[in-house]
């Protein structure tokens, strides 16, 4: 099974959107400028429905 976090961090870094704090569990929570909104990243990323609806919390136009 393939793993996302490392490709979804970077796509997010790629469209401005940074890294605020560690959240509760295994969540990190990041800030998207497109909509103004922080959002939560899980640590590890298993499946590409996951990916795919981190990309859309962000404003971030891509798919997986």
């Amino acid at each position: 099974m393939t793993e996302y976090e490392k490709k979804v961090r970077e796509i997010l870094s790629e469209n401005g959107c940074y890294f605020l704090r560690h959240g509760k569990g295994d969540h990190d929570m990041w800030f998207s400028p497109k909509n103004n909104n922080s959002f939560p990243v899980a640590v590890k990323i298993k499946s590409r429905h996951t990916a795919n609806a981190i990309m859309k919390q962000a404003g971030v136009k891509h798919h997986f």
